[in-house]
């Protein structure tokens, strides 16, 4: 009870105050406005009566604005101050009209319940909930409706409103326009624009042409050449033209000594022969076969049927015809000697269209497939040219490096090509120099100081070696990139553009006509000439190409990516397990060593060496975990005829030649299609022919379809029925395939 009196004069004591402050600020306003009537007194005598008037009753407005203001905030205090008074009163109410006395654990108790309902959450029914939600639904569309009623009824008003301020005056001349009719006819101009705009569509998707008017310029007439013979001026002092010799005639009026109708009668007999003997001619050719012909009978049209049996097609302007034979190629005599003496009876496609094209000091691109004597192709030309150097410069400027530089992607193919060189280079007192990984670095710094003509490396050693100056390469004119594609592949394209920033740029052919023509050819200050190998055409291949070759020519062998069309194919389906089985089922069959077997894991190939030795078979394995002398030991004894197998990995998959391989198994089929050709290619070298067996499991169906292509493009090959109506043989990996309904 004492709470709620002293809460009751709080209440009454605030009011008291905050009325006292109202009137205080009350009478500060009169004050302020009666010192602003002061102040500009003098201005509002200058006003006029009704401004002064209008002034007054401004203020007066104000002013019983405010005091409204103030009485309903008087009112409002008043009446919390009640609702409250009775709030608190009300738990002395009873059914009795004795008052009770107020209980403090109540209110308390009172509050205590109210905090807890309100703080602890009301759980709704599924219906409830379902019913709130449609209930709220309603009310948003209502809301919706009325706001688009209320916008419609704005655009109704804004509308009527603009047609009343946009109404004419009708006042004068314009009073009564709009009753007006127009009886004119404009049928006549609409089907005029109907006319034209149907001509405009014709125009635009018939095609029909307008036909200018032409236009005939003064420049343009013809000039008559009649003339007066009144005109002639030299008629007067020309005793020619002033006594004219008169014809004669005879007979019936044929001029003298001549008889046309004997001239044509001579025509008319004459004419039949000279069509027939220029006919004759025109048609006369020699049906000689090329062969049958010499070098300097050869036509145009016999170059387009020799290449065209040999497969060869060239690229770029000025290339020279390809070779018949050696003894046609225009080499140095003890060179075609040292040729036949290694076994060359005739030269292979690429060497007869390459061969030419090097001699010329031109760039070259070769496009051909594996086991078509590349390695010959571009040797040649290159002992030509050191061959034609005087042998006094050669031993003097044995340190100035190499000639020429020799890029190959894998440790076995530099080998190889390093024995075909010496095989070409030691009977003309030419050396070669290997450099290459898994060897002592002094040792070939040491073999480089005594001097050589050519070096062949590897990317990734050649940079060390140039790098730790065993190697310069000052005179270096000649630059040999063989199988360029694999090295790529393998990522050695920044190696390869770094070993080219060693080579001087001040014998580099300028990218014109000079680029296609022999200059200082037969001397060391000739320009610098590169050769280029590959079995595809990739981008990089193609950036790197126009880097670094200048007006290159192009010769292709074949079809580019295709294997050898004079290996067998076959293929055998079956599962990982059977592949064991299948393999000794093949060696049974009593082939002709030596064989490769082909693998995709080095594990593979030293398991599968174990289960050979314990048999009758002798096989060795080389794949890139072995050491070089590992590797070199592998492939000298399946060349030596030791072993008969040769089980190993894609290292053997370019460039290696291994002689009279009748045979290739894929154990493992290639996860790529060029490294599949690549494999086969080991077996159809050099004119033979060869057998490749690959097996095929479920794991290799991404390869299928152009498997199947390949297959179906050799004339040779047997394409099983179970590749043949394999479901993904039908598709290209990758595709998407649609379903037929």
């Amino acid at each position: 009870m004492s709470e709620s009196i002293s809460l009751s004069r709080d209440l009454i004591k605030r009011h008291r105050s905050t009325s006292k402050e109202r009137e205080h600020r009350h009478h500060r306003s009169h004050h302020d406005e009666y010192e602003t009537k002061h102040r500009h007194s003098s201005s509002k005598r200058s006003q006029s009566p009704d401004s002064k008037h209008r002034k007054i009753d401004e203020t007066y407005k104000v002013k019983k604005q405010n005091d409204n203001n103030d009485i309903l905030e008087r009112n409002s205090t008043v009446n919390k101050t009640a609702t409250i008074m009775t709030n608190y009163s009300k738990p002395y109410e009873t059914n009795s009209s004795k008052r009770v006395p107020f209980s403090l654990e109540a209110m308390l108790e009172r509050n205590k319940k109210e905090q807890e309902a309100t703080a602890k959450p009301k759980f709704l029914t599924k219906q409830e909930r379902e019913a709130t939600a449609t209930q709220r639904r309603q009310e948003e569309v209502e809301a919706v409706r009325q706001r688009n009623e209320e916008m419609l009824k704005k655009h109704d008003t804004f509308s009527k409103e603009a047609q009343r301020t946009v109404v004419k005056d009708d006042q004068g001349r314009d009073r009564y326009r709009h009753e007006k009719v127009d009886h004119r006819d404009r049928s006549s101009s609409s089907s005029a624009d109907e006319e034209r705009e149907e001509a405009a569509v014709k125009e635009r998707y018939l095609g029909i042409v307008k036909k200018e008017r032409k236009v005939h310029r003064l420049n343009d007439r013809k000039f008559v050449f009649d003339w007066n013979e009144n005109e002639d001026t030299a008629v007067d002092y020309n005793p020619i033209y002033k006594e004219k010799h008169p014809i004669q005639s005879f007979g019936r009026g044929r001029t003298v000594d001549i008889d046309t109708d004997k001239q044509e009668e001579e025509d008319r007999v004459a004419s039949p022969l000279l069509s027939y003997r220029e006919k004759d001619e025109n048609n006369r050719y020699d049906e000689r076969h090329w062969s049958e012909k010499n070098l300097e009978e050869m036509t145009e049209r016999d170059w387009r049927i020799f290449k065209e049996d040999y497969d060869i097609t060239t690229k770029g302007g000025n290339i020279p015809h390809p070779i018949r034979s050696w003894n046609e190629a225009g080499l140095q005599k003890d060179i075609v000697d040292v040729i036949k003496t290694c076994g060359y009876k005739e030269p292979t496609p690429i060497q007869r269209q390459a061969i030419p094209i090097g001699l010329q000091n031109r760039d070259v691109i070769g496009i051909a497939e594996t086991g078509s004597g590349k390695t010959a192709a571009f040797l040649i030309p290159l002992l030509s040219w050191i061959r034609s150097l005087p042998t006094a410069d050669r031993s003097l400027d044995a340190d100035n490096g190499p000639y020429a530089l020799i890029l190959a992607p894998t440790r076995e193919l530099v080998q190889q090509i390093e024995k075909e060189a010496i095989k070409f280079g030691k009977p003309l007192n030419i050396t070669a120099v290997s450099i290459i990984g898994g060897v002592s670095r002094e040792g070939q710094g040491f073999k480089l100081n005594l001097g050589c003509q050519i070096v062949i490396g590897t990317p990734g050693r050649l940079i060390d070696v140039l790098e730790n100056r065993y190697l310069t390469l000052q005179q270096c004119t000649y630059v040999v990139m063989d199988e360029a594609d694999r090295m790529i592949d393998m990522g050695f394209e920044a190696d390869v553009k770094r070993i080219l920033e060693y080579v001087p740029v001040t014998n580099q052919k300028p990218d014109d006509e000079l680029a296609e023509y022999t200059k200082d050819f037969a001397s060391k200050h000739k320009y610098r000439q590169t050769v280029m190998f590959t079995a595809t055409m990739k981008p990089a291949i193609e950036r790197l190409a126009r880097t670094y070759l200048r007006r290159p020519a192009s010769v292709y062998i074949g079809s580019i990516g295709k294997p050898n069309e004079r290996v067998e194919q076959n293929i055998i389906m079956c599962s990982e397990n059977e592949k064991r089985n299948k393999l000794f089922e093949i060696l049974g069959r009593g082939i002709v060593p030596p064989i490769i077997i082909f693998v995709n894991h080095k594990k593979t190939v030293d398991e599968l060496a174990k289960v050979l030795d314990k048999t009758k078979y002798h096989s060795c394995a080389l794949h890139g975990g072995k050491n070089q002398q590992s590797r070199d030991f592998a492939l000298g004894q399946v060349e030596q005829g030791k072993k008969d197998i040769l089980i190993a990995t894609d290292v053997v998959g370019r460039g290696i030649d291994i002689q009279d391989v009748s045979l290739v198994i894929n154990y493992d089929m290639t996860w790529t299609i060029q490294d599949y050709t690549h494999r086969i290619g080991r077996t159809g070298r050099a004119g033979k022919s060869g057998k490749a067996i690959t097996f095929l499991t479920k794991q290799d169906s991404a390869i299928f379809s152009e498997l199947k292509e390949v297959i179906l493009q050799s004339p040779g090959s047997h394409c099983p029925r179970e590749l043949l109506n394999h479901p993904d043989a039908k598709h290209k990996s990758g595709t998407m395939v649609t379903k037929r309904n």
